[in-house]
């Protein structure tokens, strides 16, 4: 693709999340802006469907909304409020651990730059990025499999895994896009731009994606 056009896509996809439900994440942080219930359902999205994180997290956080509340359930009980979430009982261990590190060393305050968040058990630069830009607005970019995928299909990128795409998104997409970008792609990604055999046909960036990758469309 030529990446003059970026803008135009990013318009694009904004056009087509308006016909879409937000990532559970992204919604928590339009209603609540917490970083510590953003933190804490990032983790328990981790291989989950949005449905099953967003009841889990509805259900952890009736019984404890603090890092200090939560340290007060046991793990069981944790993992009674967080299941069928996958890999309940070690998020469940997480949990606990990220909520101790944050009374000890944080001040019961979630961190607000990427390199003090990836010091927490369980948190990846996927998670740092998101708590970074949904929890204090700041400048963030969340790369999952769905980033990562889109932007090596449309050809702005050509990497190998997602960290290398953050970076080379970080040294090419204008910083005004990076706190959304996740966002629209993973929604685009989830409904048009599936892992195999996208919906080509129905796309409203064909005309400028070169559909890297692709052997088989609908």
């Amino acid at each position: 693709m030529d990446d003059r056009n970026i803008a135009e896509i990013i318009r694009l996809l904004e056009q087509d999340l308006a016909k879409r439900e937000l990532p559970i994440v992204t919604r928590l942080a339009e209603e609540h802006r917490d970083p510590f219930e953003i933190l804490i359902s990032t983790l328990l999205s981790l291989r989950t469907k949005d449905e099953v994180t967003a009841a889990a997290t509805e259900r952890l956080f009736s019984l404890a909304s603090t890092p200090e509340e939560m340290l007060r359930l046991s793990e069981t009980t944790i993992q009674k409020a967080i299941y069928p979430v996958g890999f309940y009982r070690n998020k469940a261990e997480t949990i606990r651990h990220v909520c101790r590190d944050l009374i000890e060393r944080f001040q019961s305050k979630v961190p607000d730059s990427i390199e003090e968040l990836l010091t927490l058990k369980g948190v990846g630069r996927k998670t740092a990025n998101l708590v970074v830009s949904l929890g204090f607005g700041k400048a963030g970019l969340c790369v999952d499999t769905h980033v990562h995928r889109i932007s090596n299909r449309l050809g702005y990128v050509r990497t190998k895994n997602p960290e290398e795409t953050e970076f080379a998104l970080r040294s090419k997409l204008p910083q005004e896009h990076w706190s959304r970008f996740n966002t629209l792609l993973v929604a685009f990604g989830r409904n048009v731009c599936r892992p195999i055999s996208p919906f080509c046909s129905r796309c409203p960036l064909a005309i400028y994606c070169d559909r890297a990758g692709v052997e088989k469309s609908r």
